[in-house]
């Protein structure tokens, strides 16, 4: 992959994607950010980006096969805004919508395994305004302002943020909330090691295990298992990710 210019696969519609990031916080094409070999927004935007025209292809998460289907939207780089208008407000790296569940995503590529993550979080999330069935996500997060080094890879402060928000837009919409975290163990240069990478995953199972039977739901799975999963024409888009992007 080129380091400077963004790379965008057969299938994935370039100019949408271009007009996508446009509007969003960040606009990481212009920045030259999409383009690094290490970008993780690249390779978010080709793997959904594939499927905007054609959302009932796309495969359902391993850890959420028991989700009823087909999958009727697919959106990336799409804002979830909390319950006020001001301030700054998440973007998820794709939006997944059946008849009665939303799902966003974050996705990770080499984000965990550089800096230690520190947690913060601004006094307008100590509000109660997150709704019912959300205690575990606000225990999660008042363990983190009293731990902020609680996670050395995980950017659990992000997950709970994403997490009120998602909530706040299921209230609104009346579908059922679902947080996915979607990793990548990336292979060659700047690969993390074995170590780390297992030790991502313990991170990971352990947030989980603290979050999870509230309302809003949380999954996590790899990169490399959800592509396995893909059949058909999708398929040849799961090689060609993996080719370009080692995931």
């Amino acid at each position: 992959m080129n380091e400077a210019m963004p790379i965008f696969l057969p299938g994935v519609p370039e100019d949408r994607i271009r007009a996508i990031f446009g509007r969003a916080a960040g606009n990481e094409i212009e920045s030259g950010k999409f383009g690094s070999r290490q970008s993780s927004a690249a390779l978010a935007a080709n793997g959904f980006g594939w499927f905007l025209d054609r959302p009932a292809e796309l495969p359902m998460f391993p850890p959420l096969a028991d989700l009823p289907g087909p999958v009727s939207s697919v959106e990336v780089e799409r804002e979830i805004r909390f319950p006020w208008s001001g301030g700054r407000h998440p973007w998820l790296d794709a939006v997944v919508e059946t008849a009665s569940h939303v799902i966003g995503i974050e996705s990770k590529r080499y984000e965990p395994f550089r800096d230690r993550k520190h947690a913060e979080f601004a006094d307008a999330y100590e509000r109660d305004v997150w709704g019912e069935r959300m205690d575990r996500w606000c225990a999660m997060r008042d363990q983190l302002r009293a731990e902020p080094r609680l996670y050395r890879h995980l950017d659990a402060a992000q997950l709970v943020k994403h997490a009120f928000a998602l909530g706040t837009e299921a209230a609104r919409s009346g579908a059922n909330p679902v947080l996915l975290y979607l990793y990548a163990e990336p292979a060659g240069d700047k690969a993390p090691t074995d170590a780390e990478c297992l030790a991502h995953r313990r991170e990971i199972d352990h947030f989980a295990a603290q979050v999870t039977g509230d309302r809003v739901r949380f999954a996590a799975c790899s990169w490399r298992g959800w592509l396995a999963t893909f059949h058909g024409d999708a398929a040849g888009h799961a090689e060609r990710l993996i080719e370009a992007f080692n995931p």
